[in-house]
This record gives structure tokens, sequence and C-alpha cells, in this order.
């Protein structure tokens, strides 16, 4: 995921805009890491449980699987969030699942289509480097609001992040 076929580039945890086409969508990558102090076992159990994700990702009212059986490649969710006042319906698909290393989702419906990816990798004191990539385009309103997309995305993702990250290292919370 470090290229971005849509033309948008990330450097140093930051993200570039750049247009697809003239006056087209917008498409954003960016790519946020933070360092939790739990195994990589319990912070990849938690951040890719579909339950979970409202209590760290502050735009998420709710994620529901829409699918039978444990997640994994070609697992289907539905999540409902707010985003800049506008209530958003996303459905997703698991399109690669590695435990406890990776597992990334493709948006198949929804106003912002997209792919993102969860990275984790274990460091050698027992802490776990958290990534998460995406990239989308930005269309309809969000198009029209594009200079405050990127910025707010970014600073939702890395509260969200440190949400989590103080979360786990809390203890408490059981992933699964």
């Amino acid at each position: 995921m470090r290229d971005a076929p849509l033309g948008a580039q990330a450097h140093n945890g930051r993200r570039r805009q750049v247009s697809a086409r003239e006056g087209g969508p917008m498409a954003i990558r960016q790519e946020h890491t933070v360092v939790i102090d739990r195994p990589i076992e319990e912070v990849f159990a938690f951040a890719t449980d579909p339950n979970k994700d409202a209590l760290w990702q502050s735009t998420t009212l709710e994620t529901e699987q829409t699918s039978e059986g444990a997640v994994d490649v070609g697992t289907t969710l539905r999540s409902t969030a707010k985003f800049l006042g506008h209530r958003i319906e996303t459905t997703m698909e698991v399109t690669e699942n590695e435990p406890p290393r990776r597992q990334c989702v493709r948006a198949t419906s929804g106003p912002i289509p997209g792919v993102g990816c969860y990275l984790f990798e274990p460091a050698e004191d027992g802490s776990t480097h958290f990534t998460q990539t995406f990239e989308f385009e930005v269309g309809g309103f969000f198009k029209l609001a594009e200079p405050l997309v990127g910025r707010a995305i970014r600073r939702q993702t890395e509260a969200d992040m440190a949400t989590l990250k103080d979360m786990l290292e809390a203890g408490g919370l059981e992933g699964g």
C-alpha cells in the first residue's frame, strides 16, 4: 500500500491530495502509526473486531457484520458514521486477513469509495506498531468541502488511534 494508484502520495505519515483528473474526485491517501504497549495479538483482536469500532472510532456510530462466520476474507460489514455533520452508510468487504499482522477492507457501497488496511508489527519490547493506511476518492458533498476533508480525517484518525492506545494500555479490554 505504499504506492498510490489514484495519484496521492504519503510522506512521513502525512497525506498529500492529488486530483485524479481536473475537476474530478480528489484521491486522499493517508498513513498513520502509533505504538501501543500491548502484545500484537491483543491489538489485532481488538482493532479488527467490528463490534468494537464505535468504542475507539469517534465518527463510527455502529458497525455490524452482515455475513455469517468469523471475520475473514469475504466477510461483509455495514458501518454507520457521522462525519462533517453528515450521516454516512457504508458497506465494506474484508479483502485481506492475516492475523495478527494485517487486515484490509474495501468500500463496496457508500459515498466515499476506497480501501484501507490495518498493519500490525511486533516490537522487541513486546509493544505493537499499529499502522492505518487508506485511500479513497472524495466526491459529492465532500468534494465541495475537500480542503477540510483531508485535514479533518487526519485529525480524526490521529485522535482515534490515541484513544485506541489509551484504551488498550489501560487494560481490562478483551479482543474478540
